[in-house]
């Protein structure tokens, strides 16, 4: 730059011709430790996000499914946290508890549930229990997923799940047992997408679902107890059990990849929840109030993303 302009140009906007200072070396060292406070900070928080919301431990031994938790290994295990609502994340309206355990040949779940007057009158496979008071699992297996819904009279209901954009010709899926021409497959939005805009598409980012409500889970066992009287609201009763059996064998869709059964330290993300009808002024409440172990902030449980994170350890 010419001398002479420089001379006529106000300070701050001449041009720096010499090398700033150094920092101290005190400041130098304040800066870094700033950095490295920030850097585990954020270390922290990854590590809060990916923190499993339950643990399922290893048992060696085969677990008798008779719907009776005071046994061992259930008696003894670690049982989960009090459910919580499943859209606002308060505590659930009546005491919730799962606890699931694991072996080399089955994945067990059991679930505590409250309830002073505990009733099923769906009776037939396949019917819909959730229209009353029903325990569910749902189980991840990244391009499918797997719902199981059992009501207080052991009545069974299941689907099948698999993303449209996964169900391609020559995939894993393409078998078979998914055919879409059965009378049983439909096409799914999501529980959420009831209105008629959206039903048929949904609203899920992923697009729709093909439902194969014929689906049945080999090897499949549930047994449940009643702790009072089914169907009889004269007395008050404490509540009900439910114990559920599937063997890894039966899980390999599911696995997305993954070794069955589970390594230590593997984590799936399985949905573990309730729903509860209830009768307010002689009026059922509507929709019915629904528990899970983790919250999901919308009342919709086909959202895998918000699914506990489960992970399973050897002993």
């Amino acid at each position: 730059m010419n001398r002479a302009w420089q001379q006529v140009m106000p300070v701050a906007l001449q041009p720096v011709t010499k090398k700033p200072a150094a920092l101290p070396r005190q400041y130098s060292r304040l800066v870094f430790a700033a950095g490295d406070v920030f850097s585990r900070y954020i270390i922290f928080q990854r590590a809060i996000m990916q923190q499993p919301d339950y643990t399922a431990y290893k048992v060696n031994s085969t677990i008798n499914i008779d719907g009776n938790l005071n046994k061992y290994p259930w008696k003894h295990a670690k049982w989960s946290k009090r459910f919580c609502d499943m859209v606002t994340g308060t505590p659930g309206m009546y005491n919730t508890q799962a606890c699931v355990l694991w072996s080399e040949e089955h994945l067990y779940i059991a679930f505590y549930a409250e309830e002073p007057f505990v009733e099923a009158y769906q009776k037939e496979r396949d019917s819909i229990v959730f229209l009353e008071s029903d325990l569910e699992v749902f189980i991840d297996g990244g391009d499918c997923y797997y719902e199981l819904e059992v009501n207080a009279a052991n009545t069974v209901y299941e689907v099948f799940f698999i993303w449209k954009d996964a169900y391609t010709k020559g995939s894993r899926f393409d078998i078979p047992q998914f055919d879409v021409h059965h009378p049983q497959a439909y096409t799914f939005g999501g529980d959420y997408d009831r209105v008629g805009a959206t039903f048929w598409k949904g609203t899920h980012p992923r697009g729709i679902r093909w439902a194969f409500t014929h689906f049945d889970m080999p090897g499949l066992q549930t047994a449940v107890q009643v702790d009072g009287t089914l169907n009889d609201n004269s007395d008050i009763d404490q509540g009900w059990s439910l114990e559920i059996a599937i063997p890894w064998s039966s899980l390999g869709l599911l696995a997305g990849g993954s070794t069955i059964p589970p390594r230590n330290g593997d984590v799936w993300s399985i949905f573990l929840g309730r729903f509860q009808k209830l009768v307010s002024g002689g009026k059922e409440v509507s929709p019915h109030p629904a528990m899970a172990l983790s919250s999901h902030g919308i009342y919709d449980t086909h959202l895998p993303d918000k699914w506990s994170r489960i992970e399973f350890v050897g002993e």
